[in-house]
């Protein structure tokens, strides 16, 4: 696989692509509570992210072939499931652990993060998942730098894990 390195215009367009995604994590914060659906923290989402920042939902409607389009603006995945769950009209409730999961693209350039959150109190082995995740990221952010591979990184997060 061929890495394209930015120019400095690409680099900078990428840096505002993903800080504005994190200011979407940052503004729904305080919605993330016992008793709201993952519908209305994708309905603040979108409207933060259409009416505030300018920014585009990166997954609505995104369409891969041989699949049906994505139908919600930001990916939101409850417990035990892994990853890119649809919100729905479910309730959060204490306890639980929710990744929610942010890509905007604003003038051509992707953003893409995700944080997870706990829900009230949880469990202690939840809160140790959520702890042992966080800073299995950051061993792998230590990993990066210039001629580091995907592997290195990945590496790096394994074998904290």
């Amino acid at each position: 696989m061929t890495i394209t390195l930015k120019d400095p215009q690409g680099a900078d367009g990428m840096r505002v692509a993903g800080r504005l995604a994190s200011e979407v994590l940052d503004y729904l914060t305080p919605f993330v509570v016992p008793g709201v659906t993952t519908n209305e923290l994708d309905k603040l989402a979108h409207d933060y992210m259409v009416q505030v920042q300018g920014t585009i939902p990166a997954p609505l409607n995104y369409q891969p072939p041989g699949y049906s389009p994505y139908p919600k603006s930001i990916c939101t995945s409850i417990n035990h499931q892994v990853c890119h769950g649809i919100p729905n009209e479910k309730a959060l409730k204490k306890g639980d652990i929710v990744n929610i999961d942010i890509t905007v693209i604003k003038d051509g350039w992707h953003g893409d993060t995700s944080r997870m959150f706990m829900v009230g109190d949880v469990s202690i082995a939840a809160k140790r998942l959520c702890h042992a995740t966080y800073e299995a990221m950051w061993h792998g952010i230590a990993q990066v730098k210039p001629g580091a591979r995907l592997g290195d990184i990945g590496w790096a997060i394994q074998k904290f894990a």
